[in-house]
């Protein structure tokens, strides 16, 4: 049990890791790894609600239930999670203060949700489940984060101008872009059909390599909000 839970954390310490090491300014905690983890709990309640919704109206076999389930059930109740943590828990935070801090503090809600879902999954389904994850699902999930976080320090930076039109489009955008990659993330994965697993592996890969090259920009480019 204790090397499946290592499996299943590895690639999430491995992630939060690489993703701290890029915070070349000011070191943020790794406490917040926590929050997300928290939003498991709201996750399964949304979702569960949004699949008995769904199933009133129409059958499970259709692309239109297949669309909704992942775009706004699943997708939605995830990402909603990690933004209302992360508005929470930093957006007054003092420690708040350099641009790549957003995308610090939604990778760490984003593997904290992950870590939790994956022990779950990995306690199940044993170390191919592991090994699968680790090469999809939890660098899917910080792939996610790195775009919502992006938004984020814009929103930040926005806000710390007075640029309040452009604070809340982009805090909007923190929201809606993740949603849409999550949502299709899922969706093409569960979708019939060979060309649907086609376009997810150069979906998976394209936004993987556009989420490293942000985290580089941004490392690069980090300044005070």
């Amino acid at each position: 049990m204790k090397f499946l839970l290592a499996a299943a954390l590895l690639p999430v310490i491995v992630l939060m890791c690489y993703i701290r090491k890029q915070d070349k300014i000011e070191k943020e905690p790794f406490g917040f790894v926590m929050c997300g983890a928290v939003t498991v709990i709201s996750a399964l309640i949304l979702e569960t609600l949004g699949e008995f919704i769904l199933n009133i109206f129409l059958p499970q076999t259709s692309l239109v239930y297949l669309a909704l389930y992942y775009f706004l059930v699943v997708a939605g109740a995830e990402e909603l999670g990690k933004y209302v943590v992360l508005r929470l828990r930093t957006w007054r935070s003092p420690e708040f203060n350099y641009t790549y801090d957003a995308v610090v503090y939604s990778v760490a809600a984003s593997l904290g949700f992950a870590a939790v879902e994956n022990i779950m999954y990995v306690f199940q389904g044993g170390m191919s489940t592991a090994l699968l994850r680790a090469l999809t699902s939890i660098p899917g999930h910080a792939m996610f984060a790195v775009f919502m976080g992006f938004h984020y320090g814009l929103a930040k930076q926005a806000d710390s101008r007075g640029q309040t039109g452009l604070r809340d489009s982009e805090l909007r955008k923190m929201l809606i872009v993740p949603v849409l990659l999550h949502g299709f993330y899922d969706f093409s994965l569960s979708a019939d059909g060979w060309i649907w697993i086609l376009l997810f592996f150069v979906f998976y890969i394209m936004a993987i390599i556009a989420a490293f090259l942000k985290v580089k920009q941004l490392s690069n480019e980090d300044h005070p909000v």
